[in-house]
């Protein structure tokens, strides 16, 4: 290699690539690369592209060469002939190597050997011409031989007149150069990748932790706060507590909140439904914050259906919805029963699951006892069934007593006591069974004058003591004792203007405080008024 362009014209083409159409997809490939070259020129000029070649893309018709072709051959530098033995069948091949011959004997002609062995690849006018033999310089671009960086090398130094050593090594630094330029540029990317990361990771842990802290006070909320409310009786403190702890869940996607949150914003939902329960004028909305809760535990439930938590979440939705259609009056004033009994029976099955799960965890025992409870206020609702509610009634106090031997310290395990005797002392009134039934309510009332002396502040054990004099003065009216249902109804009345001057908005309270009014005045024979389903 080494041969030069012959003296003469200024050729416009640094070379003219000739090949069979069946080896296109090599002659583009080579025209590409051969274009896309830069090359040092002699005296140390800048070093330039090996542009342009010459490649003719149509297929050629019958007959002699196009001018187009003739004159391309006539102006370029060099001929480079794609070696194949497609291209030695190749008139068209044959013809541009005679032709360039004819012009430009002293002009290289190089071969890409990229098939077959040199006989079977080299067309006839690439060896002999006029009579003279020729002996082509060859790159072997075959994978065995030189391959296509090495191969490609030779046929550039054939073009330019350049030692194909020093090519390799000017190759050899440009591909070390541009590995050192991709690995530099791939260790910037990596840093600034490294370092996006550490931002990302501490804007993800300090989002985490604001969302823990924001979590951790919506629990505060629901647990030892909603207590200390409950406590005083402040339904619009309730309120304001409640909203905010919403307002913190409208400004998340729910969709990407993980379970617990979803589940802590069910618990919420759920409070503010028992809450609005207490107000006519917020049942309505009421009961779109319990369908809303009950679908989003009955989901969660479904995920991990063996969870105690999940399980207990759903039970109060169950409730709710439950005593939402328990307080909700048809057109007719008579309630939907199946619509009670068809959701409270679901919280009693849920209850019973957590109790054959743990039967020694109190928490969930409370749950039965509660479950047991609303079905013994269901069928003593009219039209009543009392001999179906009377078992339920008496289940329910039996794990209420147990309870309360076990925790007598505790306000919670006092009041639901002293529910349970409520319900029990009604069913056993429905039967005819009066002695017994005012038994229960004076055991009821003395309770929860015990539960009173312990805390004398707290709205719940004022209610409890109120409800017991209430339900003892009616009692007590319709076993014909109306003496004492009037000294009994002026305790529970002077109980209820407590509560109402603490909330004035609590509408159960106002209607026990009349009940308590209208009985002092003269006692009632009727059945009882409801005196508090769980």
């Amino acid at each position: 290699m080494g041969q030069r362009p012959a003296d003469g014209a200024t050729p416009h083409y640094r070379a003219f690539i000739s090949y069979s159409h069946s080896d296109a997809g090599f002659a583009n490939w080579l025209h590409r690369q051969l274009e896309g070259f830069r090359v040092a020129e002699a005296g140390g000029a800048e070093a330039t592209r090996l542009a342009p070649v010459f490649i003719d893309r149509a297929e050629l018709a019958a007959g002699d060469l196009p001018a187009q072709v003739r004159d391309a051959l006539s102006r370029s530098a060099a001929l480079v002939v794609v070696a194949s033995p497609a291209a030695r069948a190749s008139q068209w091949v044959d013809q541009e190597i005679r032709l360039f011959r004819d012009l430009h004997p002293d002009r290289p002609i190089l071969a890409a050997l990229i098939e077959d062995e040199p006989e079977a690849a080299f067309p006839p006018a690439l060896l002999t011409h006029n009579g003279q033999t020729h002996e082509p310089l060859a790159a072997d671009f075959r994978k065995h031989a030189d391959g296509k960086r090495l191969g490609l090398l030779k046929i550039v130094a054939g073009l330019t007149g350049q030692p194909l050593d020093r090519l390799v090594q000017r190759d050899a630094q440009s591909r070390q150069r541009r590995v050192m330029a991709v690995t530099a540029g791939a260790v910037a990317i990596s840093l600034v990748l490294a370092t996006l990361l550490i931002l990302a990771l501490r804007a993800r842990a300090e989002a985490e932790a604001q969302r823990a802290d924001a979590e951790g006070m919506v629990e505060f909320m629901l647990t030892d706060l909603r207590d200390k409310l409950k406590g005083v009786g402040s339904l619009s403190t309730m309120d304001t507590v409640n909203q905010r702890a919403l307002d913190y869940y409208a400004r998340q996607d729910l969709s990407t909140l993980p379970d617990d949150s979803l589940e802590r914003r069910a618990r919420l939902l759920q409070a503010m439904a028992e809450d609005n329960l207490r107000t006519a004028a917020g049942r309505p909305q009421a009961r779109q914050e319990a369908l809303e809760a009950w679908r989003v535990t009955d989901g969660l439930l479904k995920r991990r259906p063996t969870d105690a938590e999940r399980i207990f979440n759903h039970a109060q939705s169950e409730y709710l919805l439950g005593y939402i259609a328990y307080l909700t009056k048809r057109a007719d004033g008579q309630r939907n029963l199946d619509q009670v009994k068809l959701h409270w029976g679901r919280y009693l099955a849920l209850a019973d699951r957590l109790v054959s799960a743990d039967p020694a965890n109190p928490r969930w025992q409370r749950e039965l006892g509660y479950a047991q409870s609303n079905l013994c206020a269901a069928n003593l609702t009219a039209p009543a069934s009392p001999q179906i509610a009377q078992p339920h009634c008496a289940a329910a106090r039996q794990i209420a007593q147990r309870l309360w031997q076990q925790q007598q310290a505790d306000l919670v395990s006092g009041l639901d006591l002293a529910n349970r005797l409520a319900w029990e002392a009604d069913s056993l009134a429905a039967l005819s069974r009066f002695d017994p039934a005012i038994a229960l309510r004076q055991q009821q009332r003395d309770l929860t004058r015990t539960l009173g002396r312990a805390h004398p502040k707290d709205a719940r054990a004022i209610e409890a003591e109120m409800l017991a004099d209430l339900g003892l003065a009616k009692l007590l009216g319709q076993a014909g004792r109306p003496a004492e249902a009037r000294a009994a109804a002026r305790d529970a009345q002077a109980l209820a203007d407590r509560l109402t001057r603490l909330d004035p908005a609590n509408a159960d309270w106002a209607a026990w405080r009349r009940d308590a009014i209208a009985l002092s005045a003269a006692p009632a024979s009727t059945q009882s008024r409801k005196s508090g389903a769980e």
